[in-house]
Order: structure tokens, then sequence, then C-alpha cells
């Protein structure tokens, strides 16, 4: 790969960009890397084009640019946790954009509460729909009207916030598929593209990461280059992953 110098505005060079070292698991894996990059140059419809290696997203029509964004990808590493392992990476290949939606809601996958479970040194336990489970000084847990919430005695059911954590005696308790807790707005930025299999094209609140390797396997762009995408970017448009 080239590395680009860094011009100032006065003219001068004032640094050289280090250059990333592309690396394979494989020869069958650089083979795959080759054989994607290939498809995505040679193919002539509207389209969007992501480089992993790059980290970077185009939308093109025939030989023609239409927008050209960075982009946060794929952190390509595995958690072990628990007895679990994920593996955080996005598959090379050719997909379609299946659904878009605005406002996008995040169910957070078993990983999110693994992944913050690890980083605090805290056991990891999941909660039941039905019944209660004990913790400490005669408290229970307990889902009730789709909403955890602490019974304590004398006091009764009290929902707990829906935008925190539930962390009782050095345990994350992970909240039910259905629940309120396992809600969240806003983590996923203004728009999303569904691209199947979980993977999206979406946008972040944390724009400073855009153009990183850091996420759990979908392409995070900025808010204004997802605002294009989502007007411009109908249902059906082939998606190239290399």
């Amino acid at each position: 790969m080239r590395v680009v110098d860094s011009i100032a505005a006065h003219g001068e060079i004032v640094a050289e960009a280090p250059a990333r070292v592309m690396h394979f698991e494989s020869d069958a894996d650089s083979l795959d890397y080759e054989n994607n990059r290939r498809l995505a140059e040679q193919a002539k419809e509207y389209r969007v084009v992501v480089s992993l290696f790059d980290r970077h997203l185009w939308v093109l029509n025939g030989d023609d640019t239409l927008r050209s964004a960075p982009a946060a990808v794929a952190m390509d590493s595995t958690l072990a946790f628990a007895g679990h392992v994920w593996k955080f990476d996005t598959p090379r290949g050719k997909r379609k954009v299946l659904d878009k939606s605005e406002n996008p809601l995040w169910i957070p996958p078993d990983w999110h509460y693994a992944e913050v479970a690890k980083e605090n040194h805290l056991a990891l336990s999941k909660l039941p729909l039905k019944g209660s489970v004990k913790i400490a000084n005669g408290r229970k847990l307990q889902v009730r009207n789709q909403q955890v919430g602490i019974i304590v005695p004398d006091s009764g059911w009290v929902p707990l916030p829906l935008d925190e954590e539930v962390v009782f005696d050095d345990t994350l308790y992970m909240p039910p598929l259905g629940t309120k807790n396992r809600r969240i707005y806003g983590e996923l930025g203004s728009y999303r593209l569904d691209l199947g299999d979980g993977y999206l094209i979406h946008g972040t609140p944390e724009e400073s990461t855009v153009g990183d390797a850091v996420t759990h396997g979908c392409v995070r762009l900025k808010e204004e280059d997802i605002s294009w995408l989502y007007a411009n970017v109908p249902n059906g448009t082939s998606v190239y992953i290399y």
C-alpha cells in the first residue's frame, strides 16, 4: 500500500503517515481477499463498496463515485468469557441492503454483557423472564411489565433505570430478551442499513471512532454520511465488502 504524505496548509511535509501492513491468516484468506476485491472492482451497477483494510466506504454508479466516506470497521478479535467465545469480524463478500430504518433500536447481544463484565471484573448471570433471583440483604431481582426491578423487604418492587447495567454483588445480570432494559436507543446513530445476519451499516454517537478498526462486525459512518446513504441507497442495492 502507498504511504500518503500529510501536507500542512503552507505546503510543507509535516509528517509521513505510518504504513499499515495487511496480514492474512492463510493462503486461503489472502485468496478470499483478492477474489472479493476483484469482484468489487469489476462491478458496474449502482453499489456500495467497503474496504475493510482502508476503512473506507464508497457509493458508485458505473465508474462514477457518488459518495466517499471514512468508516469504522470490525476489530477482528475474539472475546472469550464464561465458557463462550465470540469472533468480531466482518465477512468479505457480496451482500444487499435488505432494509433501512430511522432512529434504530439496538438490542444488545449477549457479547455486550460479557464484554462489560470482563472489563469490570464482574461475574455474569442471566436473569429469568419469570421468577426471581435472590441477591444480598434479602432482596430479589424480578421482571415485571417487561422491566427489571428489585424487590426490597417491606418496600415492594421498584423498577431499575433503563439506561444502566444491572449490577449487584459483583455480578452483572443480563436482562432477558424482550425487556425494556434490553433496548438502547441512539447507539446506532440516526439511521441504519441492514445487510443481514446481524451486520449493519449505521451511524454512531462516537464519531471519533470512525476510521478505526473498533466495531464488533458492523460498519459505522459519520452522521452526514449515513444520512446520505439512508436517503440515496435503496433497498436491494448491492454491497461489496473486501
